[in-house]
């Protein structure tokens, strides 16, 4: 059995005010019985609505709390990977603020780690509050995804997991801007357990994530974790150049042998709208795979820091910060 001499919480946020004292305050009632100092990492994503005021405010009552503040709105991987980046914990659990990741799974979470469970995945039984095509949909990509990538995720695990400081110094030390982080925790391995749970509606407000996003964000988990997309279109590109010679030998056969002539202008028309869409599709796939290259090469930081407020209670108020602005 291993302990814990800090436990940190990494919380990415955008737009949650209305959420955040329910949130601190559940997450005292469950962390303070458990006699292990902890921080609560909480990234302030480009909110508009008063989240970062009211977080400066809680942290009179939670001193605890480490605040960090984007510049701007970077998105939630890159938010996630700032508050992963910051946090100093020996075991480190991320989790939504919107309470739909319940802060009473904690303590089994860390039993599992303390039993030598480097990654303790928190697994969704049942997802009643979301829709009919949002679970399908989300079935559909994970399906997908773990026929095209060598790369392997739990189709019912968010981010929501404990994961030992090992793991998270792996994830950290990866140099990708583009982060497809459900990608990346499958790709660093680790000894991994699980715990189950019905996953509960929202605390409050609505959720940021539209289906537009949601496709976006499928096609960024896809395109960094797979190259099978362009494999595929090699193997449809030599089919059909295959098709077309064996079409083309079987006319140029019934006009020299038996004289029969094929006029076909619609024909033609259609083969050549054919051909024309694929060789489209297949020059947008490559775009896909170029756009991100161009993205990873000129090794922009997937974040910027505006303001940082340190906890008070974790070593972290000992060491040097970068100035704020």
């Amino acid at each position: 059995m291993r302990t814990a001499s800090l436990l940190s919480l990494v919380i990415p946020m955008h737009n949650e005010a209305e959420s955040l004292g329910q949130l601190f305050t559940r997450l005292a009632t469950v962390l303070e019985p458990l006699k292990i100092p902890y921080e609560i990492v909480c990234v302030d994503d480009g909110s508009r609505d008063g989240t970062w005021d009211t977080l400066s405010l809680l942290r009179r009552t939670y001193p605890q709390l480490h605040l960090i503040r984007l510049s701007r709105n970077f998105g939630k991987e890159a938010a996630l990977t700032a508050g992963l980046a910051h946090a100093e914990g020996d075991v480190v659990i991320p989790l939504d603020a919107d309470l739909q990741d319940p802060p009473e799974l904690i303590p089994e979470l860390l039993q599992k780690w303390s039993e030598g469970a480097d990654v303790v995945l928190a697994v969704r039984k049942s997802r009643p509050q979301d829709t009919w095509l949002k679970r399908h949909s989300a079935e559909a990509f994970y399906h997908l995804f773990n026929k095209l990538s060598p790369t392997k995720i739990h189709p019912n695990a968010g981010d929501f997991r404990a994961m030992d400081k090992a793991v998270v110094q792996t994830l950290s030390n990866l140099p990708e801007t583009v982060r497809f982080m459900k990608g990346l925790y499958g790709w660093a391995g680790y000894p991994t357990a699980q715990v189950e749970y019905v996953r509960p509606e929202r605390a409050a407000g609505t959720t940021k994530f539209n289906y537009w996003k949601l496709w976006n964000f499928a096609l960024d988990g896809i395109f960094s974790f797979s190259t099978t997309p362009l494999r595929v279109w090699m193997y449809v590109g030599l089919t059909t150049a295959f098709l077309a010679l064996a079409y083309g030998s079987w006319l140029l056969l019934r006009t020299l042998v038996w004289g029969i002539d094929l006029p076909g202008y619609a024909s033609l028309m259609v083969s050549v709208l054919f051909m024309g869409g694929l060789q489209l599709f297949t020059l947008g796939l490559m775009a896909e795979y170029l756009g991100r290259i161009f993205q990873e090469v000129k090794r922009r930081p997937p974040y910027v820091i505006a303001q940082q407020q340190v906890a008070k209670t974790t070593p972290s108020h000992k060491i040097s910060q970068k100035p704020q602005r």
